[in-house]
């Protein structure tokens, strides 16, 4: 919704599942959307014909994924990373309360398009990103498969380095195969044509990346981020999508889930749907990102179902 009354907490009412949204990894505009429920409309930023959207200053919200030349993290690590990215940023007091020190950015992006931007980086390229300020989100192995790192600020000291920046074997092991755990850094929104020169060099193609082995089944308990089996997205067209499902989810919950999420350290799995299953969870009334087709895929398609505890029906 449009932050009219300058709320930090700018999400769309539950009961008000429609629009669309802008936000790409590339720059370019994808679309998000809820189904109707009947609900009359209000004002989001899922709306193509909000035009005063387009009107004002256009922000985006960087994302930066760490991939070493003979390291990459997992295809699936890196896309619930992302997610994660992007929820531990908006609940971070810094972009909640009225006067934090990223709230007026937030504001900004929010009260414009939604734009996502994934970027790819290694060695010196890394560090010179983790020395601006945003926060580092790590996956790291748990029994549950939901760890989490944060790391906060802007960081140094990597470690030993080779020619390609720190070491693989000084990065945190993901367990199986030889990638590592993914490491995104997210950053508070920035002008669309004002990037910070650290960020404005890195490539955005070149995101691909591939699980060493099937994901496990995720645990149906807890949130889910499904991805449509009817589209082949890359790595990173996939982690924005991911965002993108996540800060729908978020937009949505109440604040006693919100805290109760945020306090569990973001538990989420990204999968992908069977056709089946992805049937019922389009006509299930939860959350739906809805790409443009400005990149990669046609314009119309569902690509993400945002499928929370909280949100499902009774």
């Amino acid at each position: 919704m449009t932050s009219t009354d300058a709320s930090t907490d700018p999400r769309p009412d539950a009961s008000a599942r429609t629009g669309s949204v802008a936000s790409p990894e590339t720059g370019t505009e994808t679309g998000t959307v809820h189904h109707d429920t009947g609900s009359g409309p209000r004002s989001s930023p899922f709306r193509h014909a909000e035009t005063d959207r387009d009107a004002a200053p256009q922000f985006v919200l960087p994302l930066v994924v760490r991939i070493e030349k003979t390291a990459p993290p997992a295809r699936t690590d890196a896309l619930e990373t992302a997610a994660r990215a992007v929820l531990v940023l908006l609940s971070d007091e810094r972009a909640t309360a009225e006067d934090g020190e990223w709230a007026q950015a937030v504001r900004d992006w929010q009260d414009a398009r939604i734009r996502k931007v994934v970027r790819r980086a290694r060695g010196a390229e890394w560090r010179r990103a983790a020395g601006l300020p945003g926060i580092t989100v790590t996956s790291r192995p748990a029994p549950s498969g939901n760890g989490l790192a944060v790391e906060d600020g802007p960081t140094s000291g990597d470690g030993p380095t080779s020619g390609d920046g720190p070491a693989a074997e000084d990065r945190p092991a993901s367990g199986g195969g030889p990638s590592v755990a993914a490491e995104v850094r997210v950053f508070p929104p920035v002008p669309l044509d004002a990037w910070p020169k650290e960020l404005a060099k890195l490539q955005v193609s070149g995101t691909d990346l591939d699980d060493p082995e099937p994901p496990p089944a995720p645990d149906l308990t807890g949130p889910v981020l499904w991805l449509s089996p009817h589209v082949e997205m890359s790595a990173g067209k996939a982690m924005a999508q991911a965002g993108h499902g996540a800060q729908l989810a978020w937009w949505e919950l109440d604040d006693a889930a919100r805290a109760a999420w945020r306090g569990a350290g973001f538990p989420l799995a990204v999968r992908t749907a069977s056709a089946e299953r992805w049937e019922e969870l389009i006509a299930a009334g939860l959350p739906v990102v809805r790409d443009a087709g400005f990149t990669e895929i046609a314009p119309g398609s569902c690509t993400v179902v945002a499928d929370h505890p909280a949100l499902r029906r009774p």
